[in-house]
């Protein structure tokens, strides 16, 4: 019998033996798991975007949806498809909004489609449930609004926000509801129909005629800043709408002050060039600032306007261009960009804004402006000098 330092020596031999055979079969079974890694990581990646977002939404049990402050049709409507593909993977969706719903057309938007939407006044209403951000990419408008960190951003409007698991933003796109209309598709939800109960994602009809509105209303009736996205998603949704609640959304009751501060913006607007301004004084409806801003990019021979109006305190900018020349997101933030407490931006074609009057008269590291030299400063950067 072997004595125990024998027996030592006899196995070290036998590792010695299968020593550089063992090394390869451990490096084949480390190549094999790595290829396998990176095969499941590229099939994850060439996944469509809504493929992967739906599959994001159902690891978890609830989520929040969130719009921007005082809502449009593009955000209502992506909120509601976000809504559509939770449920889908039994996952709970609370829609939130700060600000307010004011518009009659947002209003009406509301009413027809039954939607079910919460308002909130600060971010710990958020803090419990992941937080999903449509039609802007980065939370604002309300207390602790720089402490929301969502887990997915859908987006078409420039910035920088991002989402911990989900940054989908495309700039060149006309809606956000085109991009949701791509993410249904590519679930494979279609209109429900009577012959197709199979259907194992049925789009509904407040979806579909929700973002088709949705994609009307952010592109002026398929008019501008369209990409061939904007026109297949409508394609792709026009089966499965109401078009009797499509006309009751897109032709709801205007409110009298609407109409006074349109013809308030006609009356007292300043033209020079092919430029105009108009400063509508104070209003109770914010809303009714940009529904001015288009009744006076109606008028001949006007390519670029910039209406503002006194509400709370602040005065609310809405701008409209045609013209090649005039990037109206840039131009309204160049033009509020010192101003404490001012905010502005937006596309090509439209932009909005906001600004404290208290800080623009003075208050804060500013010399101030009167609203004679403020609209005197809107109609240098319109002509690019500034």
């Amino acid at each position: 019998m072997r004595s125990p330092v024998a027996q030592r020596g006899v196995v070290d031999d036998a590792l010695r033996a299968v020593g550089p055979d063992l090394t390869l079969l451990l490096g084949g079974i480390a190549a094999v798991v790595l290829l396998a890694v990176l095969w499941f990581g590229v099939q994850w990646i060439r996944r469509p975007p809504g493929v992967r977002f739906q599959r994001l939404l159902g690891e978890h049990d609830r989520i929040a949806v969130l719009m921007h402050p005082n809502p449009d049709p593009d955000a209502m409507s992506s909120a509601l498809a976000v809504a559509q593909l939770a449920e889908a993977v039994d996952t709970e969706a609370r829609l939130c909004y700060p600000g307010q719903i004011r518009h009659q057309e947002n209003r009406a938007f509301r009413t027809v489609l039954d939607l079910e939407a919460e308002q909130i006044e600060t971010a710990d209403e958020l803090e419990a449930d992941p937080v999903v951000l449509v039609d802007h990419n980065a939370a604002r408008g309300f207390p602790g609004a720089d402490r929301v960190d969502p887990f997915a951003v859908v987006d078409h409007h420039p910035g920088g926000g991002e989402g911990e698991e989900l940054t989908d933003v495309r700039t060149n796109y006309g809606a956000c509801a085109s991009i949701l209309a791509e993410y249904l598709q590519s679930v494979g939800a279609r209109p429900a129909d009577d012959d197709e109960d199979d259907a194992a994602q049925p789009l509904s009809w407040e979806v579909a005629t929700g973002l088709l509105y949705g994609i009307q209303s952010d592109t002026n009736h398929l008019t501008k800043g369209c990409t061939e996205a904007e026109f297949s998603a409508a394609a792709y949704l026009f089966p499965g709408i109401d078009e009797g609640a499509l006309d009751r959304i897109a032709n709801p009751q205007v409110s009298a002050e609407t109409l006074e501060i349109k013809a308030r913006a006609i009356r007292e607007r300043e033209i020079r060039g092919s430029f105009a301004i108009a400063a509508v004084g104070s209003v109770s409806n914010v809303d009714a600032i940009p529904q001015a801003a288009d009744e006076l990019l109606a008028l001949e021979g006007i390519t670029a306007v910039v209406v503002y109006g006194e509400h709370d305190g602040s005065l609310h900018l809405s701008g409209r261009s045609r013209d090649d020349r005039v990037h109206m997101g840039d131009i309204l933030s160049s033009a509020v960009e010192d101003i404490p407490m001012a905010s502005a931006g937006g596309h090509a074609r439209m932009g909005g804004g906001k600004v404290s009057i208290a800080h623009m008269q003075g208050i804060g590291p500013s010399e101030g402006l009167t609203e004679h030299e403020f609209t005197e400063r809107l109609f240098e950067a319109l002509a690019g000098d500034i």
